[in-house]
C-alpha cells in the first residue's frame, strides 16, 4: 500500500514543480512538458542526443520556431538547467546532464 501511495504521489501532473534532481530520480516526475523536452534532448527527437539550442529544441518538439514558442521552451530548459536534470554546455545551449534521461 505504502508503495502505491508513493507512486501516486511521486507522479508529476502538467504544471507541477520541478524537483531538483538526486541520484534515481528518474524523469517520470516531470511534468509532461518537461519530460518532452529530456526526451528530446537525449535523441528521442533530436539529432542523436547532441545539445541544441532553444529553436532547434522547439522544431523537436513540434512547435513553431516563432519567438513565443522559442521563449517557452528556453524558459523550462532553464528551469530543468537550474535543478541539475540538463545542462548549459554554453548560454542557451542544451544537453542531458550524465545519467538523467533514463526512463522516461
Amino acid at each position: 500500500m505504502v508503495a502505491a501511495e508513493r507512486t501516486a504521489r511521486d507522479l508529476a501532473a502538467p504544471g507541477s514543480v520541478v524537483p531538483h534532481w538526486r541520484e534515481g530520480l528518474a524523469p517520470a516526475v516531470l511534468a509532461p512538458d518537461y519530460q518532452r523536452i529530456m526526451d528530446a534532448l537525449a535523441g528521442g527527437n533530436g539529432p542523436g542526443g547532441e545539445a541544441m539550442d532553444c529553436r532547434q529544441l522547439a522544431v523537436a518538439l513540434g512547435l513553431e520556431p516563432v519567438p513565443a514558442k522559442v521563449e517557452g521552451v528556453r524558459s523550462k530548459a532553464k528551469r530543468l538547467a537550474a535543478r541539475g536534470w540538463l545542462a548549459e554546455d554554453r548560454p542557451g545551449l542544451f544537453s542531458v546532464a550524465a545519467g538523467r534521461a533514463g526512463g522516461s
